[in-house]
């Protein structure tokens, strides 16, 4: 009996501990969190606002960047601009218009040979742009010679150059009657269309210009 009334006691007291265990637990938590009191002088809550097309577009935009779209790191990118160049150097060059000199005047009639390469390139978001070209360029005028007017056809050859070597930009004259002519009125002649040098200079450094802002 003594032992049935031990294990009884023993029995008595776990229960009384889980039972204190139990109470204390509900008392406490593992855990605790904030709840806001919502008062007259607290700020209102932000009201949902629908966005508008142009909030769309702003989230949208990249900042802007040189090159293709696809080349948004601003790697290595070249760009063709052989059609370009050649339409634009040559519609310029005949906008010259008339020459006049001394002893007569001449125009550039046609530019038989305008060839080279142009390009644009993008390197780490920083444009460089350069070409080479070669042109031959037609021309037609009138001199007196020997107290009578005269045409003289003939073209003016210009070696290759490149950006930024316009200063050394030369000119070679070709006469198409040149065995019709006295060797001084030749020597006359030819003297009188290189004075096409400056002009055609002057419109090559507007085709820098202009290739610049591709």
């Amino acid at each position: 009996m003594e032992d049935g009334r031990a294990v009884s006691s023993s029995s008595s007291s776990a229960k009384a501990a889980a039972a204190a265990l139990s109470e204390k637990g509900q008392g406490t938590s593992s855990y605790t969190y904030w709840v806001r009191e919502v008062t007259k002088d607290a700020a209102p809550l932000p009201v949902p606002r629908k966005l508008t097309p142009h909030d769309i577009i702003s989230s949208q935009s990249q900042p802007p960047t040189l090159g293709s779209v696809w080349n948004r790191a601003g790697t290595w990118e070249e760009k063709n601009l052989n059609k370009w160049a050649t339409d634009r150097m040559k519609e310029l060059l005949l906008s010259l218009g008339s020459l006049e000199f001394s002893g007569g005047k001449a125009d550039i009639s046609d530019v038989s040979k305008c060839v080279g390469d142009a390009f644009l390139v993008t390197v780490r978001s920083k444009k460089r742009f350069g070409y080479t070209y070669e042109l031959t360029l037609k021309v037609k005028g009138e001199w007196i010679i020997r107290e009578e007017k005269k045409t003289v056809k003939g073209h003016i050859d210009i070696p290759e150059f490149s950006f930024g070597e316009l200063d050394d930009l030369q000119m070679e004259v070709r006469l198409s009657e040149e065995k019709d002519l006295l060797h001084q009125d030749t020597l006359r002649i030819k003297q009188d269309l290189k004075l096409f040098l400056q002009p055609v200079r002057e419109k090559l450094l507007q085709f820098e210009e202009e290739l610049k802002d591709r």
